[in-house]
């Protein structure tokens, strides 16, 4: 079997695990709901936050991410590939996540499992982008705010300084991919209507009202 077959197969399994849609399995088993019928009706982090509480969202956030970085690590776990077929091979498990097989191709808004794959790819980026992620979330009590933020660093990062010309332009399309996902969510912004998540600034100062 040649190699080109072997990592299409590859893809193909990283596209069926992407579209494992934790969201809804960690809602059905732990809360017995279906977070599609709640807030935004994403099967995504952030309505696993609004509606599962912190302790489930971050349980949803931490294998959605996980999708991501198990399924951009199968070239290197079955064979000697280049390294830029880990994110290739990862961005069909965002495409699993975004047009899940399991869910008639609906899913979530590609956040956490793109996040997944930047860890198998590039470690010390992934780590940074998660500070940008955190620190913004911290001071504006919304995913939201820091999904695109941390997307937009990521494509400055690899435009700009690392000038990868495999991560740019995926980058680049995951960035399109995250705000065309997030559009109602940029609307609620500018009209200050934005959903919270139960931790961060804003919200702790809201609810001392």
């Amino acid at each position: 079997m040649s190699k080109l077959l072997i990592f299409t197969i590859l893809c193909l399994i990283a596209y069926l695990i992407g579209s494992i849609p934790f969201g809804v399995l960690i809602g059905k088993w732990f809360k017995h709901t279906d977070i599609r019928n709640y807030g935004s009706h994403s099967i995504g982090t952030t309505n696993a936050y609004r509606v599962l509480g912190t302790k489930l969202g971050s349980l949803v956030l931490m294998l959605d991410m996980l999708k991501g970085t198990l399924s951009a690590s199968l070239p290197i776990i079955f064979g000697h590939y280049p390294h830029y077929y880990v994110i290739i091979c990862g961005f069909f498990a965002v495409l699993g996540h975004t047009f899940s097989i399991f869910l008639k191709f609906r899913g979530g808004k590609a956040v956490a499992t793109g996040a997944g794959i930047l860890l198998a790819y590039e470690p010390i980026l992934f780590i940074l982008t998660w500070i940008v992620f955190l620190t913004t979330v911290f001071f504006t009590s919304a995913v939201s705010m820091g999904s695109i933020l941390g997307f937009i660093f990521v494509n400055l990062v690899s435009f700009f300084v690392l000038k990868d010309p495999i991560l740019s332009p995926i980058a680049f399309i995951l960035l399109i991919i995250v705000i065309y996902r997030h559009r109602e969510n940029i609307k609620r912004i500018k009209k200050g209507q934005e959903n919270l998540v139960p931790f961060g600034l804003i919200y702790w100062r809201k609810n001392k009202k």
